[in-house]
């Protein structure tokens, strides 16, 4: 699983597999911490995150969507994402 970006201890990821099951998702870990992240919503799918980094990453996304949404159809089709900005402060 490539990471696609990393920020303030933050690692994000995402499956490049035909078929990744649904909803579209990003994968989130940052310390002893994982989450799975809904692209459609922002919110937690599964797992958990500090209420800090949930937000960081949620900002972080809020201001890639549209990069996160080109990667998923991506990894649909079998192909790596690319890489994309990470938060900056």
């Amino acid at each position: 699983m490539p990471t696609i970006s990393m920020f303030y201890g933050i690692i994000v990821r995402m499956y490049y597999a035909p078929g990744e099951h649904n909803p579209p998702h990003i994968h989130v870990y940052y310390n002893e911490y994982t989450a799975t992240i809904s692209l459609e919503t922002l919110d937690i799918l599964v797992g958990s995150l500090p209420r800090k980094q949930l937000r960081l990453v949620q900002a972080w996304a809020e201001l890639h969507i549209d990069e996160l949404w080109g990667n998923w159809r991506l990894a649909m089709n079998g192909e790596m994402p690319y890489k994309i900005n990470p938060l900056q402060s």
